[in-house]
Parts: C-alpha cells; sequence; structure tokens
C-alpha cells in the first residue's frame, strides 16, 4: 500500500508544480485559454490524444475488452479514422481561417465564419458547451471516485473529492497551458502504460495462444468481429455505433482548441504522426488489456461483469495487481488518472471560456480588460467544476450499474452533433449561412438526449436504435438540417458571398 500512496502522492504533486510554474508566464485573456498561440506539434498532438480519450480509455475500453472481446477493435478503427480525418483534413483549413479571424475560441470562430453580428451562434455554442461539458466531466470525476476505490481502496466519495480538488487548483492557477503542460505528462504516461501493460500480461500468462484457447473456451463470441451471432442487422446498427464513436473528433471544440493554439501550420504532419501512433498503440492496448484480464481473472461461467466488477471496468486495476510488483501498482494509479483529469482540465477551461469570454464579454461587456477577466475565468472554473462535482455526486448515490464508458460518451455525443457537422460544413461548404449552423447546432444538442432516451422506446425501431447508439443519427440529422435551413436562407447566402476567397485560401 506505501508505494501505492507514493505514486499517487507523487503524481499529484507534479500535477500542482505544472500549474504553479504556468501560472507564472500567464499574462491575458489569450494566454488563459489558448496558451499564446504558441504549442508546438508535440504538445498539441499528446494533448489532444490526452483529453480524446479521458477515463473511458483505461477503465471504458478496457472493460469493453473483457466483456464483448475483439469487437472493441471497432472502436480502435473509428478512433484512427476520425483522429486522422481531423489531423489530415480539417486542421490546417480551421488553423489558417483562425488564424485569420484572430480567434481563440471555437465560437470566436463560427461567429466570424457565418458573419453573425446577432450573437446568436455564440450563446447557443457557449450554452451547448456549459450543459455537455458538466455532463462529461462529471463522468470523469465518477471515474476518479471509482479509480481510488479500485486501487486504494479508498471510498468512492473521497476518492472523488481528492481527485476533482487536485484538478482544479492546477487548472484555475495556470489555465490553458497548464492543461496543455499536465496533458503531455498525462499523454506519455498513458501510452506508455496501455503499450507495456499488455506486454506485462502476455508474458505472465505464455503468451498469445493460451489468452485466445481460455478465452474461446468461455465465449467463442469474444473471438468473433461480430460478436458471435452473425452480421445481422442488429448487429450491423452494434457494430456502426462502435465505430463512429470517432466522428466526435471531426470537430469537437476541446480537440479543436489545441490547432488554434499551435505556433505554426507546419508543425500538423508531425503531430498527425504522433497523433496516430498513440491511437492505435494505445487504444489497441486497452482492448488487448481486457481481453488478457478476462482470460487471466475469469473462468468458463463466470460472469465478467460481476466478477471483474461494475461493468469489466475493474479488469485494469485487478490484472495490475496480478502481473505487476508493488512500485509499479502506484504509477498505474497515476496513470489511470492522467486519464481522467487530462479531459476534466481541458473541458473545464473551455467550458469556462464560453462563459466568460463568448458571453459575458463579446456578447455583455466588450469593455472589460483581459485582467479582470482572468479573474473572472478562474471563478468561471471553480463553478463549472462546482456543478459537475454536484451532478456526479447525484448520479453515483442514485444511478446503480452505471459504466464509465457509456456516461463519458453521452457528454462526448452531446458535444461531437452540436459542434462537428456545422464545423465541417463551414471549412469545405462557401454556402453555409448562420441560420443553417444555428438550425444544425440546436438540432445536434437537442436530438442527442432523444436518440439516447426517446428512441430505443420506439416499437420495431427500439432496438436498432439502441444498438446504433445516440451519436450517429444526431449527427446525420445536424448534417442535413444545417445544408436545408443554408439552402432555403437566400439573405444570409448573400451574408456571406466573400467566404469563397477565404475557404480557397485556407485550402490552398
Amino acid at each position: 500500500m506505501f508505494w501505492k500512496i507514493l505514486g499517487v502522492a507523487v503524481y499529484l504533486s507534479i500535477l500542482l508544480g505544472i500549474g504553479v510554474v504556468a501560472s507564472r508566464r500567464m499574462r491575458d485573456l489569450r494566454d488563459y485559454f489558448a496558451a499564446g498561440k504558441g504549442l508546438g506539434f508535440w504538445s498539441v498532438a499528446f494533448s489532444a490524444r490526452a483529453t480524446g480519450e479521458s477515463a473511458w480509455l483505461l477503465l471504458g475500453l478496457t472493460g469493453m475488452g473483457a466483456v464483448v472481446g475483439v469487437r472493441g477493435f471497432w472502436v480502435v478503427l473509428g478512433e484512427f479514422l476520425g483522429v486522422g480525418l481531423a489531423w489530415l483534413v480539417l486542421a490546417r483549413r480551421f488553423h489558417r481561417l483562425t488564424v485569420r479571424y484572430d480567434a481563440i475560441t471555437v465560437p470566436d470562430y463560427l461567429e466570424a465564419r457565418f458573419r453573425d453580428s446577432s450573437h446568436a451562434l455564440r450563446i447557443v455554442a457557449a450554452l451547448a458547451l456549459t450543459v455537455f461539458v458538466i455532463i462529461y466531466v462529471s463522468a470523469q470525476i465518477d471515474a476518479t471516485g471509482t479509480a481510488f476505490e479500485s486501487f486504494l481502496g479508498v471510498p468512492w466519495l473521497w476518492g472523488a473529492l481528492i481527485g476533482f480538488a487536485v484538478v482544479m487548483a492546477y487548472s484555475t492557477a495556470g489555465g490553458f497551458l497548464a492543461v496543455v503542460w499536465s496533458d503531455v505528462f498525462q499523454g506519455v504516461l498513458m501510452f506508455l502504460g496501455l503499450v507495456v501493460l499488455p506486454i506485462v500480461g502476455l508474458l505472465s500468462v505464455g503468451g498469445w495462444q493460451p489468452v485466445t484457447t481460455r478465452l474461446a473456451a468461455m465465449d467463442p463470441a469474444l473471438l468473433s468481429w461480430s460478436g458471435g451471432t452473425g452480421w445481422t442487422g442488429l448487429t450491423l446498427c452494434g457494430t456502426l455505433g462502435l465505430a463512429l464513436i470517432g466522428l466526435g473528433f471531426l470537430g469537437s471544440p476541446q480537440i479543436f482548441v489545441r490547432f488554434i493554439a499551435l505556433r505554426d501550420e507546419a508543425e500538423l504532419s508531425r503531430g498527425a504522426a504522433v497523433a496516430l501512433v498513440w491511437t492505435v498503440l494505445a487504444d489497441s492496448g486497452a482492448v488487448l488489456t481486457g481481453m488478457i484480464g478476462r482470460a487471466m481473472l475469469t473462468r468458463p461461467g463466470d460472469d465478467p461483469v460481476s466478477v471483474l466488477g461494475n461493468g469489466g471496468q475493474d479488469v485494469l486495476p485487478m490484472l495490475v495487481d496480478q502481473v505487476m510488483p508493488p512500485i509499479v501498482v502506484g504509477l498505474f494509479i497515476a496513470i489511470v488518472l492522467s486519464a481522467i483529469m487530462s479531459t476534466v482540465d481541458s473541458l473545464l477551461v473551455l467550458a469556462s471560456s464560453a462563459v466568460v469570454r463568448d458571453i459575458y464579454q463579446q456578447v455583455l461587456h466588450p469593455e472589460l480588460s483581459d485582467q479582470t477577466l482572468v479573474g473572472l475565468s478562474r471563478k468561471a472554473t471553480l463553478a463549472l467544476g462546482g456543478a459537475a462535482l454536484a451532478l456526479a455526486l447525484a448520479v453515483g448515490t442514485l444511478v446503480e450499474g452505471r459504466t464509465v464508458f457509456w456516461f463519458v460518451i453521452f457528454g462526448w455525443s452531446g458535444i461531437a452533433a452540436t459542434f462537428c457537422p456545422t464545423l465541417i460544413l463551414s471549412l469545405f461548404w462557401r454556402r453555409m449561412t448562420a441560420k443553417g449552423a444555428l438550425a444544425a447546432m440546436i438540432a445536434g444538442f437537442v436530438s442527442v438526449p432523444l436518440f439516447k432516451f426517446g428512441a430505443p422506446a420506439l416499437p420495431g425501431i427500439g432496438p436498432y436504435a439502441a444498438q446504433l447508439a445516440e451519436l450517429p443519427p444526431a449527427f446525420l440529422l445536424s448534417f442535413v438540417l444545417g445544408v436545408v435551413v443554408s439552402l432555403l436562407d437566400r439573405p444570409g447566402q448573400a451574408a456571406v458571398a466573400d467566404v469563397a476567397g477565404e475557404l480557397e485560401d485556407a485550402a490552398g
């Protein structure tokens, strides 16, 4: 236990140190929300990957690997495609346009791109970010409590409160720069942990062949890409639901704000290589960790959901205890916490930028100084974090049988469906108008809870909707409405007539 506590203490101390150092580098609001637009490709790549993954990678995807086996690799494929398209197709255009518009937030970019003087896009974007970020962050706080409970035996409530206090301390002090620095540190830990653990597990069990033999004896479906049911309509919908999780990388603000902070577009190609290698190895390592843990820790006839705890989410800490020496177990606790905190800090700073920069300053009080706004931003970060903590405590108390994977995916889907279709269209289609963007964002925002809770209850199509999950249909509806409303908006098209040249320059 000593080594476990020491590992956590060292890790948390490093994060607090990062916050102190970053706070001394911060001069104004541009530094607080965009790190002065001076980040290199290593920082952006590791920060984007650490933020894009969160607790669902270390706890959720490993648990999925344990429960469904190789079918979890559909998520890996979807993530690889999503990350690749974001870096190789979207990022360069987006970076060039944000430089042209001098944007430091995604709502800044949207308002400038669509010539929206009404601030409607900015307000809707900020409200959507606030709502879904609180949900997303609450899932991470919930996962913090689970991690402390699984590894250290600390009660869930105290674990959640400890992790929350540390991440609030360094993110409010150092802003986006502290977030990025901590993400690089945490992204390296996550990558190493998910590459090393399955290798050590395979060495402990005697190689891949014993793993597949044991899994086949437990359930042959664990080695089937279709889940053992053949390619039925339900199976296809479920597979699409897993693979299309990668849609969220195509414009989610918590990831694309890193492209705003990039110092030079020449960094993009190198950053793309780092991000793609990170994704393939870390995500594959998560699925393999779950499968190896299932083979080593359960027997034929066991229910993995109960034996491996929390819907299979305890498979990683259980496997670490099984195959790693005590001194390394403390490091893996830090790795799990890294996955959680690297997302919490990014989202809280993002949401505070939405509240303070995009609503309070740009809409209500444009005369306020940066120094005043930095102080308000810290207060907003604390307030939003407090709201997320309250939601996490309520869900943790009232909802039994929840899993981090699906809890996180709901918040992820909400942000993605609200922003990604609009951002994609804004980069490639010159006729996209402010009204079209507004319709698309509202449709994405509203349809995620409808497809999550309403569609599965419909007769006939309900089971298919449940398997497909909420993101793909919400994304499609948002995209279609954005196109249709823009085509019908003749005055709006006249207002963005001069955008064509800007998009050509961005594509050149």
